[in-house]
Protein backbone atom coordinates (compact mmCIF):
# COMPACT_ATOMS: atom_id res chain seq x y z
CA UNK A 1 0.00 0.00 0.00
CA UNK A 2 1.43 3.40 -0.88
CA UNK A 3 2.62 5.44 2.05
CA UNK A 4 1.51 9.05 2.44
CA UNK A 5 4.06 11.50 1.06
CA UNK A 6 4.28 15.25 0.79
CA UNK A 7 6.51 17.71 -0.98
CA UNK A 8 7.33 21.36 -0.52
CA UNK A 9 6.67 23.37 -3.68
CA UNK A 10 7.46 26.99 -4.35
CA UNK A 11 4.30 29.09 -3.81
CA UNK A 12 5.47 31.36 -6.64
CA UNK A 13 6.15 28.85 -9.44
CA UNK A 14 5.32 25.39 -7.92
CA UNK A 15 8.88 24.10 -8.52
CA UNK A 16 10.43 21.97 -5.75
CA UNK A 17 12.05 23.78 -2.82
CA UNK A 18 15.24 22.74 -1.05
CA UNK A 19 16.71 23.78 2.29
CA UNK A 20 19.79 26.00 1.98
CA UNK A 21 22.57 25.45 4.53
CA UNK A 22 23.96 28.95 3.91
CA UNK A 23 20.77 30.97 4.43
CA UNK A 24 18.72 28.64 6.63
CA UNK A 25 15.76 29.19 4.28
CA UNK A 26 13.95 27.10 1.68
CA UNK A 27 14.91 28.23 -1.79
CA UNK A 28 13.68 27.70 -5.34
CA UNK A 29 16.29 27.12 -8.05
CA UNK A 30 13.84 28.04 -10.81
CA UNK A 31 12.46 31.45 -9.86
CA UNK A 32 14.92 32.44 -7.12
CA UNK A 33 12.31 32.83 -4.38
CA UNK A 34 13.18 31.98 -0.79
CA UNK A 35 11.02 31.43 2.28
CA UNK A 36 11.45 30.89 5.99
CA UNK A 37 10.57 27.56 7.55
CA UNK A 38 7.49 29.12 9.19
CA UNK A 39 6.27 30.54 5.89
CA UNK A 40 6.62 27.21 4.09
CA UNK A 41 4.83 25.37 6.89
CA UNK A 42 1.91 27.78 6.56
CA UNK A 43 1.85 27.41 2.76
CA UNK A 44 1.87 23.62 2.96
CA UNK A 45 -0.99 23.23 5.46
CA UNK A 46 -3.63 23.03 2.72
CA UNK A 47 -1.43 20.75 0.61
CA UNK A 48 -1.04 18.37 3.57
CA UNK A 49 -4.80 18.00 3.79
CA UNK A 50 -5.09 17.32 0.07
CA UNK A 51 -2.27 14.76 0.28
CA UNK A 52 -3.98 13.00 3.18
CA UNK A 53 -7.21 12.71 1.21
CA UNK A 54 -5.35 11.40 -1.84
CA UNK A 55 -3.52 8.91 0.34
CA UNK A 56 -6.73 7.54 1.78
CA UNK A 57 -8.17 7.17 -1.70
CA UNK A 58 -5.06 5.33 -2.95
CA UNK A 59 -5.12 3.09 0.12
CA UNK A 60 -8.74 2.16 -0.50
CA UNK A 61 -7.98 1.33 -4.15
CA UNK A 62 -4.99 -0.77 -3.12
CA UNK A 63 -7.11 -2.75 -0.65
CA UNK A 64 -9.74 -3.33 -3.33
CA UNK A 65 -7.12 -4.58 -5.80
CA UNK A 66 -5.29 -6.77 -3.30
CA UNK A 67 -7.89 -9.55 -3.32
CA UNK A 68 -7.77 -10.23 -7.05
CA UNK A 69 -4.18 -9.51 -8.00
CA UNK A 70 -1.65 -12.32 -8.28
CA UNK A 71 1.95 -12.37 -9.36
CA UNK A 72 2.70 -14.22 -12.60
CA UNK A 73 4.80 -16.77 -10.77
CA UNK A 74 1.94 -17.60 -8.44
CA UNK A 75 3.49 -16.06 -5.35
CA UNK A 76 1.53 -13.50 -3.40
CA UNK A 77 4.41 -11.83 -1.55
CA UNK A 78 8.15 -11.14 -1.69
CA UNK A 79 9.00 -13.19 1.36
CA UNK A 80 10.64 -11.80 4.48
CA UNK A 81 12.21 -8.88 2.61
CA UNK A 82 8.76 -7.37 2.07
CA UNK A 83 8.36 -7.00 5.84
CA UNK A 84 11.05 -4.30 5.77
CA UNK A 85 9.93 -2.45 2.64
CA UNK A 86 7.34 0.24 1.99
CA UNK A 87 6.06 1.79 -1.20
CA UNK A 88 5.12 5.38 -1.89
CA UNK A 89 3.88 7.28 -4.90
CA UNK A 90 5.87 10.30 -6.05
CA UNK A 91 3.48 13.29 -5.97
CA UNK A 92 5.37 14.92 -8.84
CA UNK A 93 5.53 12.22 -11.53
CA UNK A 94 3.31 9.50 -10.06
CA UNK A 95 5.98 6.78 -10.05
CA UNK A 96 5.57 4.11 -7.37
CA UNK A 97 8.84 3.66 -5.53
CA UNK A 98 10.10 1.22 -2.93
CA UNK A 99 12.16 2.18 0.12
CA UNK A 100 13.06 0.52 3.41
CA UNK A 101 10.85 0.97 6.43
CA UNK A 102 13.14 3.52 8.13
CA UNK A 103 13.29 6.02 5.24
CA UNK A 104 11.52 9.31 5.99
CA UNK A 105 12.91 11.66 3.33
CA UNK A 106 14.28 10.77 -0.07
CA UNK A 107 14.26 11.82 -3.72
CA UNK A 108 12.57 10.28 -6.74
CA UNK A 109 15.17 8.71 -9.10
CA UNK A 110 12.81 9.28 -12.04
CA UNK A 111 12.12 13.01 -11.73
CA UNK A 112 14.51 14.09 -8.93
CA UNK A 113 11.66 15.43 -6.79
CA UNK A 114 12.45 15.84 -3.08
CA UNK A 115 9.84 13.85 -1.18
CA UNK A 116 8.96 13.77 2.51
CA UNK A 117 7.25 10.58 3.69
CA UNK A 118 5.31 12.39 6.39
CA UNK A 119 3.38 9.27 7.32
CA UNK A 120 6.57 7.95 8.94
CA UNK A 121 6.60 10.69 11.57
CA UNK A 122 4.22 9.53 14.26
CA UNK A 123 4.34 8.54 17.92
CA UNK A 124 7.81 7.86 19.34
CA UNK A 125 9.23 7.91 15.82
CA UNK A 126 8.51 11.61 15.38
CA UNK A 127 11.62 13.68 16.16
CA UNK A 128 11.29 16.56 18.58
CA UNK A 129 14.46 18.36 17.54
CA UNK A 130 16.71 18.84 14.53
CA UNK A 131 20.08 20.43 13.81
CA UNK A 132 19.91 21.82 10.26
CA UNK A 133 22.78 21.22 7.86
CA UNK A 134 25.38 23.99 8.10
CA UNK A 135 27.88 22.61 5.58
CA UNK A 136 26.69 22.01 2.02
CA UNK A 137 27.61 19.43 -0.55
CA UNK A 138 30.48 21.55 -1.94
CA UNK A 139 32.20 21.58 1.45
CA UNK A 140 31.63 17.84 1.85
CA UNK A 141 33.09 17.07 -1.60
CA UNK A 142 36.04 19.38 -0.92
CA UNK A 143 36.77 17.62 2.38
CA UNK A 144 36.50 14.21 0.75
CA UNK A 145 38.89 15.17 -2.08
CA UNK A 146 41.40 16.54 0.42
CA UNK A 147 41.14 13.29 2.37
CA UNK A 148 41.82 11.22 -0.76
CA UNK A 149 44.68 13.45 -1.95
CA UNK A 150 48.16 11.98 -1.70
CA UNK A 151 46.97 8.38 -1.35
CA UNK A 152 48.52 6.63 -4.37
CA UNK A 153 47.26 3.17 -3.42
CA UNK A 154 43.60 4.19 -3.19
CA UNK A 155 41.45 2.30 -5.74
CA UNK A 156 40.49 4.51 -8.67
CA UNK A 157 36.80 3.80 -8.12
CA UNK A 158 37.02 5.76 -4.86
CA UNK A 159 38.62 8.90 -6.26
CA UNK A 160 36.59 9.14 -9.48
CA UNK A 161 34.75 12.45 -9.68
CA UNK A 162 31.44 10.76 -10.54
CA UNK A 163 31.73 8.59 -7.44
CA UNK A 164 32.63 11.48 -5.14
CA UNK A 165 29.57 13.39 -6.33
CA UNK A 166 27.38 10.54 -5.01
CA UNK A 167 27.93 11.78 -1.45
CA UNK A 168 24.57 12.21 0.29
CA UNK A 169 23.32 14.43 3.08
CA UNK A 170 21.38 12.35 5.59
CA UNK A 171 19.52 13.33 8.74
CA UNK A 172 20.41 10.50 11.11
CA UNK A 173 18.09 9.81 14.07
CA UNK A 174 19.61 9.96 17.56
CA UNK A 175 18.18 9.45 21.02
CA UNK A 176 19.32 12.24 23.36
CA UNK A 177 19.46 11.15 27.00
CA UNK A 178 19.27 13.48 30.03
CA UNK A 179 19.84 12.38 33.61
CA UNK A 180 22.40 12.19 36.37
CA UNK A 181 24.97 9.77 37.73
CA UNK A 182 25.86 9.38 41.40
CA UNK A 183 29.44 8.15 41.33
CA UNK A 184 31.75 6.82 44.07
CA UNK A 185 35.24 6.15 42.69
CA UNK A 186 38.44 4.87 44.31
CA UNK A 187 41.84 5.67 42.87
CA UNK A 188 45.41 4.58 43.44
CA UNK A 189 47.62 7.66 43.31
CA UNK A 190 51.38 8.06 43.58
CA UNK A 191 53.76 10.78 44.64
CA UNK A 192 57.55 10.44 44.24
CA UNK A 193 60.58 12.16 45.73
CA UNK A 194 64.23 11.91 44.72
CA UNK A 195 67.31 12.10 46.94
CA UNK A 196 70.74 12.35 45.32
CA UNK A 197 73.95 11.53 47.20
CA UNK A 198 77.52 11.39 46.06
CA UNK A 199 77.18 7.68 45.32
CA UNK A 200 73.59 7.08 44.37
CA UNK A 201 70.20 8.44 43.35
CA UNK A 202 67.29 7.25 45.48
CA UNK A 203 63.68 7.53 44.28
CA UNK A 204 60.96 7.03 46.86
CA UNK A 205 57.40 6.42 45.65
CA UNK A 206 54.48 6.65 48.02
CA UNK A 207 51.09 5.16 47.23
CA UNK A 208 47.78 6.65 48.32
CA UNK A 209 44.18 5.45 48.32
CA UNK A 210 42.05 8.33 47.08
CA UNK A 211 38.28 8.47 47.01
CA UNK A 212 35.98 10.92 45.29
CA UNK A 213 32.18 10.90 45.23
CA UNK A 214 29.55 13.18 43.82
CA UNK A 215 26.67 13.69 41.42
CA UNK A 216 27.22 14.51 37.78
CA UNK A 217 24.35 15.80 35.67
CA UNK A 218 24.36 15.24 31.95
CA UNK A 219 22.29 16.49 29.05
CA UNK A 220 21.77 15.26 25.52
CA UNK A 221 24.04 12.22 25.49
CA UNK A 222 23.62 11.16 21.84
CA UNK A 223 23.13 7.54 20.81
CA UNK A 224 22.70 6.63 17.13
CA UNK A 225 19.21 5.18 16.59
CA UNK A 226 19.70 3.89 13.01
CA UNK A 227 20.68 0.29 12.36
CA UNK A 228 22.18 1.30 9.01
CA UNK A 229 24.73 3.60 10.63
CA UNK A 230 27.83 2.09 12.32
CA UNK A 231 27.84 3.24 15.94
CA UNK A 232 31.60 3.80 16.03
CA UNK A 233 31.43 6.11 13.00
CA UNK A 234 28.60 8.14 14.48
CA UNK A 235 30.50 8.42 17.79
CA UNK A 236 33.64 9.57 15.96
CA UNK A 237 32.04 12.57 14.25
CA UNK A 238 30.77 14.02 17.53
CA UNK A 239 30.35 16.48 19.09
CA UNK A 240 27.44 18.44 17.66
CA UNK A 241 26.76 22.03 18.68
CA UNK A 242 23.40 21.78 20.42
CA UNK A 243 22.99 25.56 20.53
CA UNK A 244 21.91 25.33 16.87
CA UNK A 245 19.19 22.79 17.64
CA UNK A 246 15.63 23.84 16.78
CA UNK A 247 12.17 22.24 17.04
CA UNK A 248 11.66 19.64 14.34
CA UNK A 249 9.92 20.56 11.12
CA UNK A 250 9.76 18.58 7.89
CA UNK A 251 10.58 21.86 6.12
CA UNK A 252 14.27 21.28 6.97
CA UNK A 253 14.31 17.98 5.04
CA UNK A 254 13.86 18.86 1.33
CA UNK A 255 17.10 18.17 -0.55
CA UNK A 256 18.32 15.61 1.99
CA UNK A 257 17.64 12.04 2.98
CA UNK A 258 16.28 11.22 6.43
CA UNK A 259 15.56 8.14 8.51
CA UNK A 260 13.31 7.48 11.47
CA UNK A 261 14.57 5.55 14.53
CA UNK A 262 14.61 1.81 13.99
CA UNK A 263 16.56 1.13 17.21
CA UNK A 264 14.35 1.66 20.24
CA UNK A 265 15.08 3.95 23.15
CA UNK A 266 15.43 0.95 25.46
CA UNK A 267 17.92 -0.74 23.13
CA UNK A 268 20.04 2.42 23.08
CA UNK A 269 19.83 3.00 26.83
CA UNK A 270 22.78 0.72 27.82
CA UNK A 271 25.14 2.65 25.55
CA UNK A 272 24.00 5.94 27.05
CA UNK A 273 24.48 4.55 30.57
CA UNK A 274 28.04 3.42 29.79
CA UNK A 275 28.88 6.87 28.42
CA UNK A 276 27.32 8.54 31.45
CA UNK A 277 29.25 6.31 33.88
CA UNK A 278 32.54 6.91 32.07
CA UNK A 279 31.89 10.66 32.09
CA UNK A 280 31.20 10.57 35.83
CA UNK A 281 34.47 8.71 36.53
CA UNK A 282 36.39 11.23 34.43
CA UNK A 283 34.73 14.09 36.32
CA UNK A 284 35.75 12.55 39.67
CA UNK A 285 39.29 11.97 38.40
CA UNK A 286 39.64 15.64 37.45
CA UNK A 287 39.00 16.49 41.09
CA UNK A 288 42.13 14.60 42.15
CA UNK A 289 45.21 16.85 42.17
CA UNK A 290 48.66 16.92 43.74
CA UNK A 291 49.66 13.46 42.56
CA UNK A 292 51.88 12.29 39.72
CA UNK A 293 49.63 9.39 38.72
CA UNK A 294 46.00 8.62 39.41
CA UNK A 295 44.45 5.34 38.29
CA UNK A 296 40.82 4.33 39.00
CA UNK A 297 40.66 0.92 40.70
CA UNK A 298 36.99 0.75 41.67
CA UNK A 299 33.77 2.54 40.88
CA UNK A 300 30.12 2.51 41.77
CA UNK A 301 27.85 4.58 39.54
CA UNK A 302 24.11 4.78 40.11
CA UNK A 303 22.33 6.19 37.07
CA UNK A 304 19.02 7.98 36.96
CA UNK A 305 17.60 8.51 33.52
CA UNK A 306 15.67 11.68 32.87
CA UNK A 307 14.11 12.99 29.69
CA UNK A 308 14.86 11.20 26.42
CA UNK A 309 14.17 12.95 23.14
CA UNK A 310 14.58 12.04 19.50
CA UNK A 311 16.57 14.36 17.24
CA UNK A 312 17.74 14.33 13.62
CA UNK A 313 21.42 15.26 13.25
CA UNK A 314 23.13 16.13 9.92
CA UNK A 315 25.66 13.74 8.38
CA UNK A 316 27.30 13.65 4.94
CA UNK A 317 27.82 10.04 3.91
CA UNK A 318 29.47 8.09 1.09
CA UNK A 319 29.42 4.30 1.10
CA UNK A 320 31.56 2.23 -1.28
CA UNK A 321 32.04 -1.48 -1.81
CA UNK A 322 35.48 -2.83 -2.67
CA UNK A 323 36.37 -6.52 -3.00
CA UNK A 324 33.29 -7.57 -1.06
CA UNK A 325 33.81 -5.13 1.83
CA UNK A 326 32.00 -1.92 2.72
CA UNK A 327 33.97 1.29 3.23
CA UNK A 328 32.40 4.42 4.63
CA UNK A 329 33.15 8.15 4.66
CA UNK A 330 31.13 10.15 7.19
CA UNK A 331 31.29 13.87 7.96
CA UNK A 332 29.48 15.93 10.55
CA UNK A 333 27.21 18.19 8.48
CA UNK A 334 27.47 20.93 11.08
CA UNK A 335 31.13 20.99 12.21
CA UNK A 336 32.99 19.20 9.40
CA UNK A 337 34.50 16.56 11.69
CA UNK A 338 35.02 13.40 9.64
CA UNK A 339 35.96 9.75 9.79
CA UNK A 340 36.79 7.34 6.97
CA UNK A 341 37.99 3.83 6.28
CA UNK A 342 40.01 3.45 3.08
CA UNK A 343 41.20 0.32 1.25
CA UNK A 344 44.51 -0.28 -0.53
CA UNK A 345 44.52 -1.33 -4.17
CA UNK A 346 46.93 -4.25 -4.38
CA UNK A 347 47.19 -3.74 -8.12
CA UNK A 348 48.37 -0.15 -7.66
CA UNK A 349 50.65 -1.16 -4.80
CA UNK A 350 52.44 -3.84 -6.80
CA UNK A 351 52.59 -1.59 -9.85
CA UNK A 352 54.29 1.09 -7.73
CA UNK A 353 56.62 -1.47 -6.15
CA UNK A 354 57.45 -2.92 -9.57
CA UNK A 355 58.26 0.55 -10.91
CA UNK A 356 60.44 1.31 -7.90
CA UNK A 357 62.28 -2.01 -8.23
CA UNK A 358 62.83 -1.46 -11.94
CA UNK A 359 64.20 2.02 -11.24
CA UNK A 360 66.62 0.74 -8.60
CA UNK A 361 67.75 -2.09 -10.89
CA UNK A 362 68.37 0.35 -13.75
CA UNK A 363 70.34 2.66 -11.47
CA UNK A 364 72.50 -0.20 -10.21
CA UNK A 365 73.13 -1.37 -13.78
CA UNK A 366 74.33 2.10 -14.79
CA UNK A 367 76.61 2.28 -11.77
CA UNK A 368 78.07 -1.17 -12.54
CA UNK A 369 78.71 -0.29 -16.20
CA UNK A 370 80.31 3.00 -15.21
CA UNK A 371 82.52 1.26 -12.63
CA UNK A 372 83.69 -1.31 -15.19
CA UNK A 373 84.40 1.42 -17.71
CA UNK A 374 86.65 3.15 -15.19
Amino acid sequence: MPTQVTEFKCPACTAPLHFSEETGRLECDYCGSSFTVAEVEAFSAEKEQQAAEAFEKAAAEARADAGSWERPDGQDNWGEEADHLKTYRCPSCGAELICDEATAATSCPYCGNNTIISGQFHGMQKPELVIPFKLGKEEAVKTLKAHYKGRPFLPKSFSDENHIQEIKGIYVPFWLFDGQAEADVRFTATRSSVMVTARERITTTRYFDVRRAGTVKFEKIPVDASRKMPDDYMDSIEPFDYSAMVPFSTAYLPGFFADIPDVSMEECSPRAEVRAADTAVEAMQRQVSGYETCIPVGKDAQLRRGTVRCALLPVWLLSTQWEGKNFLFAMNGQTGRMVSDLPVSRKRYWAWWGGLTAGITAALTVITVFANWL
